[in-house]
């Protein structure tokens, strides 16, 4: 039984490193080629402010984070869901980076592949139709899944990621 899960976040900016935080985490299960209908969704108060640019790609704002649990609240709930699977995400290096900041920050040690297999969908993509434009806006276009995204959101992404991986393989 082949189980992956399709993964995304939003963040208060561009860079860990720089101190910006996740916001949301959104992942949707894929079991044998089928989406199961089991999702993890959260929204997280990040301790800082999320950057105005940040907020016109995903239209998160300060007030909505107002009394929503910190990531070491949703650590365990997350790895749980995410434990021995695959792990798919589109430019996985981006939210990687940010997963395994909140999980140094809430126990000092733990990597996201310590957890799961970790596959990037860009560079599947990249492999798959090279030297096109493989955005995920692009690939919903390219193989005509139906989408409105004005704004980006982490379960959203996640859905229409495990919709495009499902029509890639």
């Amino acid at each position: 039984m082949t189980r992956i899960v399709t993964l995304d976040t939003e963040t208060t900016g561009l860079s860990a490193r720089l101190g910006h935080r996740v916001i949301e985490i959104g992942a949707v299960e894929i079991m044998d080629g089928r989406i199961t209908g089991r999702q993890f969704h959260t929204y997280l108060q990040p301790g800082r402010a999320v950057d105005y640019g940040a907020r016109r790609v995903h239209g998160i704002s300060d007030e909505m984070l107002v009394g929503k649990p910190v990531f070491g609240d949703k650590a365990e709930e997350l790895l749980d869901f995410l434990r021995g699977s695959e792990v798919v995400m589109h430019n996985a290096p981006f939210d990687v980076g940010f997963l395994d900041n909140e999980l140094r920050l809430w126990d000092g040690r733990s990597r996201l592949g310590n957890f799961c297999k970790v596959t990037c969908s860009l560079k599947l993509a990249r492999a798959r139709y090279p030297g096109m434009p493989n955005k995920l806006d692009d690939l919903l276009r390219r193989l005509g899944i139906q989408a409105r995204r004005d704004l980006h959101g982490a379960l959203l992404d996640a859905q229409l990621l495990a919709q495009v991986l499902l029509s890639m393989r």
